[in-house]
This record gives structure tokens, sequence and C-alpha cells, in this order.
């Protein structure tokens, strides 16, 4: 007896997925990627030109609009890090890193302390304590500058870092404090549970249970709260008035104040040194911020 077994045709039309082609359509997408590419190149087209400048003379600061110069002038960084006459511009560095440092632990200790409260502890007027704190969102900044300067003078703050570094360690920042509430709701209830059960007291599940689980919301807080202060010049101009107390962006200001056009290629140079601890900062937390979220252990 024979057998015979039936084959399925093979389609061989034109139309057919083929190996390489990801189904004939590898052109879906390019679209999307040219987009993203050409926002990319706006995006980062003002970076480019300020360090092309900081090579240019003065003279060709004004003529060439080019991104880049016509003839390297790398003596502008040496000129702009003497700075002002008396006060090199590693100060300004020094004075922000130390106004930076002191914000970002603020925030993240006093923030942190207070979204557990919030997050994770019951006590009298909760809600009503947190829906004050989120109404604090919406006073602007500078109606509470006068205010604040009457107390921090009163207190012979002003001219010291003390008014930009002390209040952040009683948690003024709602916005952090918000978003680390937002991120402990939505750890399980089931490992505070536990803790107790094992002996934990409230400081124990802090430290223990849910600080290491809210890296992801502190990463973010001290990347955020970095980026914010180092670049503030209006806060720090109003509490800072000695030379030797000012940071990098009152520096930077101090070039057109004090030589007029020609210090602009110096300010250019140092305005491309300033970028780079925000970089280096942002580059470094970013690593962790994804590390956090891998080793947090929580499951959608």
């Amino acid at each position: 007896m024979v057998t015979t077994t039936a084959v399925a045709p093979v389609d061989a039309s034109p139309t057919a997925p083929g190996p390489g082609r990801a189904g004939g359509r590898w052109y879906e997408g390019a679209g999307a990627h040219v987009v993203l590419i050409l926002v990319l190149v706006v995006a980062l087209y003002p970076i480019a030109y300020m360090f092309g400048t900081s090579f240019k003379s003065p003279q060709e600061i004004l003529n060439n609009v080019n991104v880049l110069p016509r003839e390297f002038t790398p003596g502008n960084y040496a000129d702009g890090w003497i700075g002002i006459p008396g006060v090199t511009f590693g100060r300004f560095f020094l004075n922000s890193a130390v106004v930076s440092a002191g914000v970002v632990i603020g925030n993240v200790v006093a923030c942190s302390l207070a979204a557990f409260a919030f997050a994770r502890l019951k006590f009298p007027l909760r809600g009503v304590w947190f829906a004050i704190m989120i109404g604090t969102l919406l006073l602007p900044h500078h109606v509470l500058i006068v205010p604040q300067y009457v107390l921090f003078n009163s207190l012979e703050w002003i001219n010291t870092p003390l008014p930009l570094i002390v209040p952040k360690f009683l948690a003024t920042e709602a916005f952090f404090v918000f978003l680390m509430v937002q991120f402990m709701r939505g750890i399980p209830r089931s490992l505070d549970e536990a803790a107790e059960i094992d002996g934990c007291g409230p400081y124990r599940r802090f430290f223990f249970v849910i600080l290491p689980l809210t890296k992801p919301a502190l990463v973010t807080t001290a990347v955020f709260s970095f980026i914010w202060t180092w670049n503030d010049f209006f806060t720090q101009l109003v509490y800072l008035n000695d030379l030797e107390a000012y940071t990098v962006p009152i520096g930077l200001r101090l070039f057109l104040d004090s030589s007029g056009q020609n210090a602009v290629a110096p300010m250019f140079a140092m305005s491309v040194l300033s970028l780079v601890p925000v970089f280096l900062f942002f580059l470094v937390f970013q690593r962790l911020i994804v590390d956090g979220i891998n080793t947090s252990g929580i499951k959608g």
C-alpha cells in the first residue's frame, strides 16, 4: 500500500515576509526617527554654539555666527578662570558646590522623612496637613522673598549660604515630598506588617524597609535639587551680597558688568565649564535611577 502525504503550497508571492526584512516593513518608524533626530539637533544647537563661541575672539563673536570658529582662541578659558580681580572663578565654583550639596542633602533627608509620615503613618489631621502642604505649591516663590529676607536678616544670615541651605532641612520643597509620597504609597503594606511582626518600630521600618525601596525617588530628588540649585540666579542674588560669597550664575553675570563686550568670550568659556558638573551629576545618577528600578523588588 502506498500512502501519499499532502504538502501545503508555498507562498512565493513578493509580499510574503522574508528573513531580515521584518515582515517587509523595515521602513516603518523611519519618519519618527527623522523627527526625533531633528528635535535633538535643535535642542543641542545652543550648546554646540556656546562651545564653539568659547573658542572665538571677541571680534569674531560679533562677525561670525557659525558654530565653528575661524581661529581658535583657547586663552578664553584662562582669562575667564582668572575672573574678577582678586577672586578667581574657582571660588564661585566652590560656593556653588557647597550650596548645591547642602540643598541636595537637605531635600533628600527632610523630604523623605516627611513623605514617610504622610504615606505610611497615621496621625490626627493627616489629610488636612497634606492638603495644606500641596497648597503651598500654588504660592509664587517671589511672594515669599520679602518675609523670608526679613526673617533671615534678623537672624544675621544674609550674605551666608545658610538662607539657601537651612530651609531645605525643614522639608520646604512640597514638590519632592509629594513625589516621594506617591512612590511610597505604591510599596506593599505587607512589608510594613512583616517588619512590625519582627519588632521594627517606625524608624527602623523607614531606614531598613521603605528607604531602600524609595531609591528611584531619592535619586530623582537629588538630581533635580542639584540642577535647580546650581542654575539658580535670583534667590542667590538676593541673599549673597559679598563678592567672595557669589556662586557661578552670579559670577557669569559679572563678566558683562565689569568689562562689557570685551569679556563676552571668557563668559562663554566659563558657561561651558559651568555645564560640566551638571552633566556629570546627571550622568552618574541616571545610572542609579535605572539600577534602583531594577533592584527595588517591586513587581507591577
